[in-house]
């Protein structure tokens, strides 16, 4: 018997807590969500600060008969192992089958987490799932969103990034609804995109939580 815990941020506005909500809902997968007020720093603090490695969220928590429980922090670390440990034919892939589309899909899981830094400050995810900004971009955030749709308008060509659906979609579709449901000039063709890859299911069931102001 496997019994999981995903730890969010209160105001269900991470994207990172999104990712690993979504896998876990692809693949299936019974958890339980705890939450933790990033606002009131909660996260610095024990218990939550000694629980995993960097004390941030999300954290996942697994608990398997017969096994110490096992801890996990970083959001693409624990897709991963979620992937690995809880694989195919019983649960969905949430990454390529092909190692060549599954190295491509992880590459664009990393650029999005390591770049683009001065759209993710503009443009948090409060204008994602709380409420529109109306600041105009930054010429930084200008030229980032230039580069986002540069690099985006070259990987997709058609409703998903691989032969099917993966995370690194959802997480592309997030990055780019930064930007489109600000009202900030996004090519048609990347909306179409954003638009169908924001009506999955498990991705619907993240963006309809209730949720309170949080930057993200």
């Amino acid at each position: 018997m496997h019994d999981l815990t995903l730890y969010v941020d209160q105001a269900w506005t991470s994207p990172y807590a999104m990712s690993v909500y979504v896998t876990l809902l692809e693949k299936k997968l019974p958890f339980q969500v705890e939450k933790i007020d990033l606002d009131r720093g909660d996260n610095l603090m024990p218990p939550y600060r000694d629980l995993g490695l960097t004390g941030r969220v999300p954290t996942l928590v697994h608990r398997a008969d017969g096994e110490s429980p096992f801890v996990l922090a970083e959001s693409s670390a624990i897709v991963d192992y979620l992937e690995e440990r809880f694989g195919a034919p019983d649960h969905a892939h949430v990454l390529p089958r092909d190692l060549r589309q599954r190295a491509q899909a992880r590459q664009v899981q990393a650029w999005l987490r390591s770049d683009l830094l001065p759209i993710r400050s503009e443009r948090s995810t409060i204008g994602v799932f709380v409420e529109r900004i109306e600041t105009p971009l930054s010429v930084h955030a200008q030229a980032a969103a230039q580069r986002l749709i540069r690099i985006a308008e070259r990987l997709v060509d058609g409703p998903d990034l691989f032969d099917a659906w993966c995370i690194a979609d959802t997480e592309l579709a997030l990055m780019l609804n930064r930007l489109i449901l600000n009202g900030d000039p996004v090519p048609q063709k990347l909306k179409d995109y954003a638009a169908g890859q924001w009506q999955r299911a498990s991705v619907q069931a993240w963006v309809r939580q209730p949720r309170t102001l949080s930057a993200a």
